[in-house]
């Protein structure tokens, strides 16, 4: 799985005075990928054209992103004699729907676009999740490459195959597993990236120490400061680490049939959020966070973890700007909405709860009491 790998000395060394391109592979057999991490990847058309099956793509990008980057992703590919079609949508949570999803459609078909063009995502987890659920589905697939712009979609969304779209009743309840030929990981992109956007991408980065990797957990309490300021060696290797922890989960379970579930820790009660206040009111990964805290407050209750580990969690996502208080739903309003999430079996919701940190657990075996006491605080 590692290859290129920085990680343990920038862990020793934080301050080393160069970085490298970092590469690791998402393990799934033929249809395997690269994860390439490194600065001003989007200038270097040598690690995007082999993953083409011609030279003609569909650049799907948003209003925010395409004034920042689409100009020169396109001047990198029609300088290697690329043809290259410009999808530009609205930007927001909102607008992944299927509005949205048939608007890329229409550019593709009024192009003749064939199942040998390749879809290129360039922006957050929205147009992660749109474009790859549109690759998905148009002409019954056609290949597709993630370059994410945010820090969520780096360590997260770009990352594994989910595809989707949102449902009035449920966030990305219609979608599908498609896994995608390359992810190119521009940390350049994360310098024009609001505070807030930047914030809720650490959310996740701290969701993979808490699930399996406690060490990465501690290596961020010690390098969240310089994290936060966007240190160039600190950003780099966390990016790594995460991306590095996904591939492997992905890599044993591709379809979420069983550990991959441990990466929605604070999403079932997160998206509960999300629905209710309205895409996009919360950001994703603050959310999350929020959701977290909920989860952490629950395996509390469970006495499945300390309360010196309930607040560790609670400082790192202070330490990262990020909220710690859900909004106040109500039981009955929490428990309607998390009965919409994918994870519910045979009419039980499953969380996934914390037995320690780097410790997760999917469960339906926990105490519903303690559930709704949970949410009643909320």
């Amino acid at each position: 799985m590692r290859q290129n790998s920085d990680y343990d000395t920038i862990q020793l060394n934080p301050l080393k005075p160069t970085i490298k391109m970092q590469t690791l592979k998402v393990e799934l057999a033929n249809r395997s990928y690269p994860i390439h991490i490194g600065r001003n990847l989007i200038a270097d058309a040598s690690l995007i054209l082999p993953h083409l099956k011609r030279k003609h793509v569909a650049i799907v990008t948003n209003t925010t992103v395409a004034p920042l980057y689409l100009a020169k992703l396109t001047q990198t590919l029609e300088a290697a004699d690329v043809r290259v079609i410009p999808i530009i949508l609205p930007d927001g949570e909102a607008y992944k729907n299927t509005e949205t999803l048939n608007s890329i459609y229409d550019v593709l078909l009024q192009n003749r676009c064939e199942r040998s063009t390749t879809l290129i995502a360039l922006g957050g987890g929205v147009i992660g999740d749109l474009t790859g659920y549109a690759a998905a589905t148009y002409l019954r697939g056609v290949p597709f490459i993630q370059i994410p712009t945010t820090l969520l979609s780096q360590v997260d969304s770009s990352v594994g195959g989910k595809t989707g779209i949102n449902h009035p009743l449920g966030k990305n309840m219609i979608g599908a597993f498609y896994q995608p030929q390359l992810v190119l990981a521009d940390i350049d992109t994360l310098q024009t990236l609001p505070a807030r956007e930047f914030s809720a991408g650490v959310a996740e980065v701290i969701k993979y120490g808490l699930i399996r990797d406690a060490d990465f957990f501690d290596w961020l309490e010690v390098n969240m400061a310089k994290l936060m300021q966007l240190d160039e060696q600190v950003l780099s290797a966390a990016i790594y680490r995460s991306c590095l922890s996904k591939a492997d989960v992905v890599a044993k379970d591709e379809h979420e049939q069983g550990e991959r579930a441990l990466l929605n820790l604070g999403h079932t009660f997160g998206h509960a959020i999300e629905n209710a206040m309205g895409y996009g009111v919360w950001l994703h990964g603050e959310a999350v966070a929020a959701g977290t805290m909920m989860a952490a407050d629950l395996s509390q209750r469970m006495a499945w973890l300390s309360a010196a580990d309930v607040a560790r969690i609670k400082n790192s996502f202070i330490a990262a700007n990020l909220p710690i208080n859900p909004p106040k739903l109500g039981a009955t309003k929490y428990l309607d909405l998390m009965g919409l999430d994918k994870k519910v079996e045979n009419g039980k919701i499953r969380l996934v709860l914390q037995q320690g940190i780097g410790k997760a657990v999917i469960t339906s075996d926990y105490d519903t009491e303690k559930l709704t006491a949970t949410l009643s605080l909320c």
